[in-house]
């Protein structure tokens, strides 16, 4: 018994078989472009994720795979023809921040508070609702689209599930990225989609996580859920408090409330974490740092490292503990800033500093605002001593010590870091009535206690990139 679970993510696509014991086989694994027309707007081309996506189903399905389901980006959406199938516009990605004069349109306008009380997330860019709106007032197909009533607008997940199955839907998890979810009713909320400029006619039918969501040439779709909730999905998290942070492009935290939806005060976020076919949600806290993966790879691009080899071990032990900073503002400062204009920054540069500085810098930023994530949360829900890791960057022993040397937790980071296919391919599996259980082993990264960290240093770092953006 096998299934396929496509991770449809921000820089590639890949798919990957995952057996009853969550054992991965990565089948697919393609990069697609990154467009950047201008400052601050990052795009993708629908149909080239599309293709990837196909790809991966015409070999999981030569190689006898059950069923299938997609993790999608989250808050990256787009518009298309709802008689032709056809893109009207590029996918707008969860980093653009185009929309940022209109988000503070409407918080000058005293509208925060309402997005806050029903959808339950700032005003700010990242989220799906402004970037919908905005391709309903620069898109001249997509408004002609709309005034014949054959305009589709949604997260990515929907473009693809009405292109592969024919059916227009999304699923809970990701409509609760948009800012368009009444989260506490589950259903979209009339007024928020008036105040992004958003037709609620446009948007599509809400579903459960999994469940029988049509076929292509056979196969079943049976999952479609958020990258970062399949991965916390992946990681078979029971208990509230539970936490784990995947460290992709870049580098997002869920802890599990269950049932309970939090509040937003500490400045992360609440949002749903699944819901199965069948069941009520469960909800979780969510926090992120925008740039984790894409710092690293935007720091070799300038040449501070040439293989990742060298990042496995540094000479000194802290970058603040001699005065020098990286603040990984490189797309804004999200929890608990929630600060598009905030840039990326070395602090505290001297005439001896080296690139084994910078780069051990970049790292350590990263790791701190990891913590920072955490705090935020952990003043919302008591978290539990460990931290589950995933994703590419926790196959780092070095920077698996230094983040729990920051944090004050156990770091978990498992021999398998495919936590997204897992969790994907569990949904799926439910769906058939099977069940996958993986076999994790575990390494265990404790923080060491004569470990000298500035938690207090890193925020003012924090507090003067944002006076400089």
């Amino acid at each position: 018994m096998t299934f396929l679970a496509i991770d449809q993510g921000t820089t590639s696509t890949r798919g990957l078989i995952v057996d009853e014991q969550g054992r991965t086989d990565v089948i697919f694994s393609k990069p697609h472009r990154q467009i950047y027309p201008h400052s601050q707007w990052v795009e993708h081309d629908p149909e080239e994720l599309l293709t990837h996506i196909l790809a991966c189903i015409d070999l999981g399905r030569g190689r006898g795979v059950r069923a299938f389901g997609i993790a999608n980006q989250g808050e990256s959406c787009l518009a298309w023809d709802a008689k032709t199938g056809k893109a009207l516009s590029p996918v707008i990605v969860w980093q653009d921040a185009r929309t940022q004069e209109k988000i503070e349109q409407l918080r000058a306008n005293g509208f925060e508070a309402t997005v806050l009380q029903r959808a339950r997330l700032p005003l700010d860019p990242y989220f799906s609702a402004s970037k919908l709106g905005w391709i309903l007032e620069n898109v001249p197909a997509a408004s002609e689209c709309a005034g014949q009533g054959r305009l589709r607008l949604g997260t990515t997940d929907a473009f693809f599930r009405d292109r592969l199955t024919g059916d227009f839907a999304t699923d809970l998890a990701t409509a609760s990225r948009t800012s368009l979810l009444n989260i506490a009713d589950g259903v979209w909320d009339p007024d928020l989609c008036a105040l992004f400029g958003v037709p609620i006619e446009a948007l599509p039918r809400i579903t459960a996580c999994n469940g029988r969501f049509g076929d292509v040439d056979g196969l079943p779709l049976t999952a479609s859920i958020v990258d970062q909730q399949a991965a916390l999905y992946g990681n078979c998290v029971a208990n509230i408090g539970d936490a784990k942070v995947t460290l992709g492009t870049g580098a997002f935290v869920l802890a599990l409330s269950g049932d309970t939806i939090k509040s937003n005060s500490g400045g992360a976020l609440p949002t749903v974490a699944w819901q199965e076919d069948g069941h009520s949600p469960i909800y979780a806290l969510e926090g992120g740092v925008y740039a984790a993966a894409a710092a690293v790879n935007w720091a070799q691009g300038i040449g501070l490292f040439t293989d990742f080899d060298e990042l496995m071990r540094f000479e000194e032990s802290s970058m603040l503990d001699r005065g020098l900073a990286f603040v990984p503002a490189l797309a804004g400062l999200a929890c608990p800033y929630w600060d598009r204009t905030a840039k990326g920054s070395w602090l505290g540069l001297t005439l001896d500093t080296t690139q084994a500085n910078m780069m051990q810098a970049v790292l350590e930023g990263i790791a701190y605002r990891v913590a920072q994530v955490l705090t935020a949360m952990d003043s919302q829900i008591p978290l539990n001593s460990s931290l589950r890791v995933d994703g590419g960057m926790s196959a780092n022993p070095w920077f698996c010590q230094l983040l729990a040397d920051v944090t004050g937790k156990d770091v978990l980071a498992g021999t398998e870091t495919e936590l997204t296919a897992i969790g994907v391919a569990r949904l799926a599996a439910r769906a058939m009535g099977e069940d996958i259980v993986p076999t994790f082993d575990l390494n265990k990264t404790a923080p060491r206690k004569n470990a000298a960290m500035h938690p207090d240093r890193f925020a003012t770092a924090c507090k003067i990139v944002q006076q400089w953006g």
